[in-house]
């Protein structure tokens, strides 16, 4: 059964950097795609970026391209989640999930973590 665990999180000041980590139980990890996403207070769960098995692929949000990069140590079993440059905005539960492919639609991934409190204030 496979069982996911994020890590990383904490408060931090704007323009500060922060790598989210997700360890993966069980001996499918090679066989998963993993997606993060996050929740902030009221709004709906987002797709924040997704790597493919092979790490080939990755995707993504608009709001964090350029500034997050999403990696995965197959030897590990660990996905992370490298955010650079945090804005407010970047406040939210993150959640990292697994699945038989990359993709945005949260309905893909059927096993999720317990998330971890990303919070970005001065």
């Amino acid at each position: 059964q496979v069982q996911l665990v994020e890590s990383g999180g904490e408060l931090v000041q704007p323009g500060a950097s922060l790598t989210l980590s997700c360890a993966v139980s069980g001996d499918t990890f090679t066989l998963l795609a993993v997606g993060w996403f996050r929740q902030a207070p009221g709004k709906e769960r987002e797709p924040v970026a997704g790597i493919s098995q092979s790490a080939h692929n990755t995707f993504y949000a608009p709001s964090v391209a350029g500034r997050f990069t999403i990696s995965r140590d197959n030897a590990k079993s660990m996905v992370y989640l490298q955010m650079n440059n945090l804005k407010s905005d970047d406040t939210a539960v993150y959640y990292c999930a697994a699945g038989p492919t990359i993709s945005r639609n949260r309905a893909v991934y059927p096993t999720w973590g317990q998330g971890t409190q990303v919070t970005v204030s001065s």
